[in-house]
């Protein structure tokens, strides 16, 4: 596509004359205008650049067919596990190709399910969604949420589930929020509602807590929790199963603090305040699982980088007084839910699920057998209930429903997906690699069974390495299409992530975020130096902070990759906090306004370290309208720079998604946005695929 490439005329892009000044260091933004996501000229740049990409994207022969291929593999009916509230059962499912996957309910698990919530009927072009959905704990009401375009803001309401219909009232600009039950109601998170019609681009500051009775007009709403003094906070109020104790959670991570406060409210008690449980915000979290009796079980990782299980007495809350129920293993502990009475603990080990069963007091019953090694997830429920379920999946096992019962401790397939995909034809192995200090790093590598290796095979390469997240193995349907055509996947599991709990997250925060970049360096080298691929053969994504990273590893290591597809990723390190609630992460990445941190995020942020003169991968970034939350202006200002620096014939493209946000908003949007960059990645890579 060289020739094709050299052909391509990108926008003429008007610059300014914007300079900053960070302690004393002159910062050009030559590119400023285009975080107006209102403007006329930044809408003009939009249109042309799509313009180049989509015409460049159209010469490309198989495009057509790789998203029929993608459609027709997504094409199979997905569930997720039951939830069971009062006598009632409620699910999602998805037919297979619906655009928005459907919310069922049933009254009991032999009842017949019915539809409640179609999402697919509220737009017409179906890129309005599901948000939020919570049942009530006796099943007779439930609040979703509905967000325009997959933008972070929502409007709550509520159904009557009886009937079907919605009450009258419509809860707005809710973000950050997650409504919980209790009474007569519900307590949900919020902002003031935006003046000047920039809600997808102004920061978001002073986060509310209300709560909301049935029946009544949002106006009427009760200000459960708000700090003026705190603008960079964000709060949330829950409850205990019983409905006893109300859980207010305090995090400022808008000043770097990792961690939580914790104040507890005892209603029994007939308390009218809040009272500390936790003080102090620090980089150690806090979370409260349920309450046993009188006491609270709490996970933690202070002096606990892997998290323990403590019991603490609201009444006499200092640390002195807790008592250890499940002590920190050597593998860090990911999830503890109390069903049936019994404690599921849920562990990473080697970043594949591990799932204990004890007794409250912490007296160790049994570990579970899983189907096989993957990724858990569920044990949901109440402290009476018989039974519960949960999902077990891998990179080449679809989600699967079990169901598990309490007593006797015997699992049953609840619900299997029909799917046509034969995963004997396909094998997972995990490797461990060297990184630069000489940390050994978990990465999976998925193909073939018998796929020969010579230094020559077409490979993907996916990293994340970031906010303690980890990237389990897990079912990608859309992965069929690279493996069948001989590709290899691989997925590292570089630090900044959760896999090893909080010491292998914080070796990769702030100053040391480098780290990360070095990881995954690392990764791409192993796979060269082992005889699998070599840099002409080697694509990279990543999205988000994992498109921060692949910013980063592009100006590190512009020979190392072919293909980079950069998306919705964090690109401008010295301004993020100044849009949506960016600021938040502060925490993960320091910032700017203060002189420490800006040196060592100037010296590697994507944006300011894109060198004249270098030919850079061919690079198709990825981003949409909607996205509030990683604003498109870093990667509009991104590209650009890109496209004006770069020397080499390769092309720099950026696809901006329409009435789509962080993720897309649509199965269709989704498909389009995986074909065209599949499309792009093998023509680079140079493979034909066969469909």
């Amino acid at each position: 596509m060289s020739d094709a490439t050299a052909k391509l005329n990108y926008p003429q892009t008007a610059t300014v004359d914007q300079v900053d000044t960070y302690f004393g260091t002159a910062v050009p933004d030559p590119y400023r205008w285009l975080e107006d996501d209102r403007s006329d000229e930044t809408a003009a740049w939009v249109q042309a650049q799509n313009e180049v990409t989509f015409g460049y994207l159209e010469q490309i022969p198989y495009r057509s067919a790789i998203k029929e291929r993608l459609l027709k593999i997504m094409d199979y009916p997905r569930y997720s596990a039951p939830e069971k509230r009062g006598d009632r059962f409620f699910f999602f499912k998805n037919d297979g190709l619906q655009e928005q996957s459907v919310v069922y309910v049933q009254d009991g698990l032999a009842g017949e399910p019915r539809l409640l919530l179609d999402p697919n009927t509220w737009s017409a072009d179906q890129t309005t969604t599901l948000s939020a959905f919570n049942p009530s704990k006796d099943g007779k009401y439930a609040v979703y949420g509905l967000s325009e375009g997959s933008s972070d803001w929502q409007k709550y309401r509520i159904l009557n589930v009886e009937t079907g219909e919605p009450l009258p009232e419509i809860l707005d600009w809710v973000k950050v929020s997650y409504p919980t039950w209790c009474g007569d109601g519900f307590f949900y998170g919020r902002y003031d509602a935006p003046t000047d019609g920039s809600e997808l681009s102004s920061r978001n500051e002073f986060h509310k807590v209300y709560y909301h009775r049935l029946g009544t007009a949002q106006s009427a709403d009760e200000l459960v929790y708000e700090d003026a003094e705190n603008p960079l906070r964000f709060h949330f109020v829950g409850a205990t199963e019983d409905e006893r104790f109300l859980i207010l959670s305090i995090s400022d991570r808008g000043q770097a603090k990792l961690g939580n406060a914790l104040y507890i409210k005892d209603l029994a008690a007939g308390e009218t305040e809040f009272s500390p449980l936790i003080e102090t915000i620090t980089d150690a979290s806090y979370s409260i699982v349920d309450n046993w009796g009188d006491r609270l079980l709490m996970t933690t990782n202070q002096d606990a980088p892997n998290r323990k299980l403590m019991l603490v007495d609201p009444q006499n809350p200092a640390e002195e007084n807790w008592q250890t129920i499940i002590p920190e293993q050597p593998e860090p502990l990911r999830s503890v839910s109390l069903v049936g009475g019994k404690l599921f603990a849920t562990y990473l080990k080697d970043v594949t699920s591990r799932v204990y069963v004890y007794a409250p007091d912490g007296t160790l019953e049994s570990e579970m057998e899983l189907p096989g090694l993957g990724t858990v997830g569920g044990f949901d429920g109440e402290p009476e209930d018989e039974f519960t379920f949960y999902v077990f999946t891998s990179h080449t096992v679809p989600p699967t429903i079990y169901r598990y019962d309490i007593a006797t401790g015997a699992s049953t397939v609840f619900r299997a997906p029909e799917i046509a995909f034969d995963a004997s034809q396909y094998e997972t192995r995990q490797v461990f690699y060297p990184s630069a200090d000489g940390t050994q790093i978990p990465m999976f590598l998925i193909h073939q069974k018998g796929l020969e290796f010579s230094g020559n095979t077409p490979t993907y390469l996916y990293a994340y390495g970031g906010f303690n997240i980890s990237l389990v193995p897990s079912f990608r349907a859309s992965h069929i299409a690279l493996l069948e055509q001989g590709m290899l996947v691989a997925i590292a599991n570089i630090r900044g992530g959760g896999e090893y709990g909080r010491a292998w997250h914080e070796a990769a925060i702030r100053d040391q975020r480098p780290t990360a970049f070095k990881d995954f360096i690392a990764a791409a080298e192993y796979l060269i130096h082992e005889g699998y691929t070599n840099a002409d053969k080697l694509a990279i994504e990543g999205r988000s902070n994992g498109g921060l990273l692949m910013g980063a590893v592009m100006n590190l290591r512009p020979d190392l990759f072919r293909v980079a597809l950069p998306g919705v990723g964090v690109m401008d390190m010295l301004r993020f906090h100044k849009f949506t609630i960016g600021w938040n992460w502060s925490a993960e990445y320091g910032n700017s306004d203060n002189e420490a941190d800006f040196g060592y995020l100037y010296d590697y942020s994507p944006l300011h370290n894109i060198r004249d003169d270098v030919p850079y991968p061919a690079t198709l970034i990825v981003t949409a309208d909607h996205d509030d939350r990683v604003v498109p202006a870093h990667s509009f200002k991104y590209a650009a720079t890109l496209q004006a620096r770069h020397s080499g014939t390769n092309p720099t493209l950026i696809r901006i998604g329409v009435k789509s946000g962080h993720g897309a908003s649509s199965l269709t949007k989704g498909i389009e946005e995986t074909a065209d960059t599949y499309a792009f990645m093998f023509h680079e890579l140079g493979v034909e695929p066969t469909f």
